[in-house]
């Protein structure tokens, strides 16, 4: 704790005034300024784990697999989503029996996952017979909307994180999780376009006709895989003429065009189930403040607001003016065979907020709520940026529990960057705050040696 005062010395100015006339007289006057900078970070902080097993799905990002992991538990992702389909097809030269299969793959960047990437795991794809909730939340029953009977991918999809394809082989900067879907699927979805365009016009009409599928995880246990995007791919026959040294010939050309896809505008969900390790049971149950996720422990905890607002009146005085105000978050990573890490990002945000936050899609603001990176090299989360939240308190004429109970919940973040120039480098932004979902994380958060540092400028006049 430390109660620190940086004085800075201001003027000492002293006026002397004489006059030639002999009935004059001579005063002198002395005005003292003195500015100080005061840091105080004599704050504490006190939290408590909460569960948070309700995520609502505001992400196009999917996690796929299971694992057991004896320091974090039994984790196990499934996904249902809808596509978006493209308004055109493509049907000059090819006809309905030129279709030869019909693809559904899903791309993830290598070391883009948790376990190991050779374990084999296995999936299947059913399709939806009804249309998804929105919003839809992690812990999504998926019962009654598809057939356990009606399995897309009779055998189990195999996969591994290593090798799959050969695109390790071709250095792309992503691997591929391909399933072969239905023959009979193509030929209706290639009908439907064809009697019926209007279908493909907007993602409900769509979802109408095709209300999207539920991908299984049903082999395998050591691996869970990230994957950032998904698409069906239609391939076929394309017939043409072809002319040359004015001779015009037939041909057939083979084709593949993507013709749905996992997009912001359509429901997706990972459907999480996770049972915690008994060591992360036994330190929630403690009261540790331990942050599991994705579907398991946020942080609640009190800031010390009125604190830091009776200091600064006390101290302060008419003509002081605040500075900063930072709040620097002390890290434990849990040890664990898996590599499992903290988040990357959490977001500390007024409890009673936090719903709405997500609902409304609706990034940080830093007046109540604020956004921090996990630094590995100094093992915190800093948040630099809460000047705004203590001048707005300063203001309220009363100050209730609700205005200073944070919440601590990890989250995926969208950013957009723009291009730089010659003489001006590129900016990114934040435009998506999410549910964190990005895989298997944990860390337990040692708020006793947590570090406010409140500064602010006092200046006084002596006359």
């Amino acid at each position: 704790m430390k109660f620190t005062h940086i004085f800075i010395l201001a003027c000492i100015a002293l006026g002397i005034s004489t006059a030639c006339d002999d009935s004059s007289t001579i005063g002198s006057s002395l005005v003292t300024d003195r500015s100080e900078v005061i840091i105080d970070s004599a704050f504490t902080v006190s939290g408590t784990p909460r569960t948070n097993t309700d995520l609502q799905s505001r992400t196009v990002t999917q996690i796929l697999g299971a694992l057991d992991a004896k320091e974090f538990g039994r984790f196990k992702s499934d996904i249902v989503t809808q596509f978006m389909p493209a308004m055109q097809l493509d049907t000059v030269g090819v006809g309905i029996n030129d279709i030869d299969s019909i693809k559904m793959l899903m791309f993830m960047k290598p070391g883009d996952f948790t376990g190991d990437s050779l374990v084999p795991m296995g999936l299947k794809v059913y399709p939806l017979t009804r249309q998804l909730p929105s919003p839809i939340y992690s812990n999504f029953n998926p019962e009654g909307y598809y057939d356990p009977a009606n399995v897309w991918t009779p055998q189990t999809q195999i996969y591994t994180a290593n090798a799959l394809y050969n695109d390790s082989v071709n250095n792309l900067a992503y691997r591929t999780i391909s399933v072969d879907l239905p023959l009979s699927f193509a030929k209706r979805f290639y009908n439907e376009y064809i009697t019926n365009p209007a279908t493909f016009a907007t993602p409900g009409a769509f979802a109408e006709f095709f209300p999207g599928v539920y991908i299984k995880s049903t082999f395998g246990s050591g691996l869970v895989v990230n994957i950032n995007e998904t698409r069906i791919n239609l391939y076929y026959k394309k017939h043409d003429k072809v002319t040359k040294n004015d001779v015009t010939r037939d041909t057939v050309y083979k084709v593949s065009s993507t013709y749905m896809a996992v997009t912001p505008e359509v429901v997706t969900n990972n459907i999480i189930d996770l049972s915690l390790s008994s060591s992360l049971s036994d330190m929630a149950d403690a009261g540790e403040n331990i942050i599991v996720a994705p579907s398991g422990y946020d942080v609640q905890l009190t800031f010390p607001t009125l604190d830091i607002i009776n200091r600064y009146k006390t101290n302060g005085g008419d003509l002081s003016v605040i500075n900063t105000l930072t709040f620097s978050i002390p890290v434990e990573e849990i040890t664990n065979n898996y590599g499992i890490e903290p988040p990357v990002n959490v977001l500390l945000i007024l409890s009673k907020d936090k719903k709405d936050f997500f609902a409304d899609n609706k990034i940080n603001d830093d007046k109540t709520s604020f956004i921090a990176s996990y630094n590995s090299t100094t093992k915190t989360y800093d948040f630099t940026a809460m000047r705004q939240y203590i001048i707005d308190m300063l203001a309220k004429d009363e100050i209730k529990a609700e205005d200073y109970t944070f919440t601590l919940t990890p989250v995926d973040l969208v950013v957009e960057s723009t291009q730089g120039s010659y003489y001006q480098q590129g900016q990114s932004y934040i435009t998506g705050i999410n549910p964190y979902v990005s895989g298997p994380a944990m860390c337990k958060l040692l708020l006793d040696d947590a570090k406010i540092k409140f500064t602010y400028s006092k200046q006084t006049v002596n006359y």
